[in-house]
């Protein structure tokens, strides 16, 4: 999130995704939280992210996400020039760059 979109409810919302301490927790949270459909869209999303970062074609990452070109486009111009926010976590998973 951009740092002029901050406000107390997303800082409240942030503590509470750094508070889940297991995947099952964090289920849990998400599932109370989001649609299955922003689910879904956003782990498709973090998925072309992790296939951006190993070098897949723009193809290959349709086939294996169902995103459109466009929203790969955007998670693409997010991980070259966005707040770093995909590079952290894909790094911190073990991600490697090629």
């Amino acid at each position: 999130m951009s740092r002029y979109n901050r406000d107390e409810n997303a800082d409240m919302l942030f503590r509470a995704v750094l508070s889940l301490e297991t995947v099952e927790q964090c289920y849990d949270f998400f599932e109370d939280l989001c649609t299955k459909v922003e689910l879904r869209e956003m782990s498709r999303r973090f998925e072309a992210a992790r296939l951006i970062r190993e070098g897949e074609k723009y193809t290959t990452i349709v086939e294996k996400t169902g995103l459109s070109t466009a929203t790969i486009s955007r998670v693409n111009g997010a991980l070259r020039d966005g707040n770093g926010g995909y590079s952290r976590a894909l790094d911190e998973l073990g991600v490697e760059r090629k």
